[in-house]
């Protein structure tokens, strides 16, 4: 019984072997080409799927379009502390803002656009129009209710108001 169970399992390892082999088709036998080994080559049409791995550039964070930016960003900073300080029109509308520092503006001035989320409450940017930018703030009532809020947030001076 041993030694049939054994030949058994020699003959299984051979025939495996044998079948998984490579085989030569007819006409590649008896060419001679440049190419060494070439059913070991990969097939140009067949997809790999590779990894993809997401570096992050020092100093750049994730923004809301889930796409990786050095661009500052004002935060969850209270309505109350952000002055607008310019307004560029045209296609493409943008807001210069700073933060008010007690009785001065900060140093570092942050790029709006339209879209984007300001404040505790997360306030949209709807328009940016030559006399400011108007946010829609989603708040909830005193009766429990989702309610909608515009704010206005006027260009501001120089000077801290």
């Amino acid at each position: 019984m041993k030694f049939t169970f054994c030949s058994l399992l020699i003959t299984f390892i051979f025939f495996h072997f044998s079948v998984f082999a490579q085989q030569v088709p007819d006409f590649l036998q008896g060419i001679e080409t440049k190419i060494q080994k070439p059913l070991e080559l990969r097939d140009p049409f067949k997809r790999h799927k590779r990894k993809s791995v997401i570096t992050t550039p020092p100093g750049s964070k994730l923004d809301q379009n889930n796409s990786f930016t050095n661009r500052p960003s004002i935060g969850a900073r209270p309505l109350s502390d952000i002055r607008i300080v310019a307004v560029f029109l045209g296609q493409k509308r943008r807001a210069i803002a700073k933060i008010s520092l007690g009785g001065s503006l900060s140093e570092e001035s942050y790029t709006l656009k339209e879209g984007d989320k300001l404040g505790n409450n997360q306030a949209e940017i709807k328009a940016i129009v030559p006399g400011g930018i108007i946010l829609v703030e989603k708040i909830k009532n005193i009766y429990d209710q989702e309610e909608y809020i515009e704010t206005i947030l006027p260009v501001s001076s120089s000077k801290s108001q």
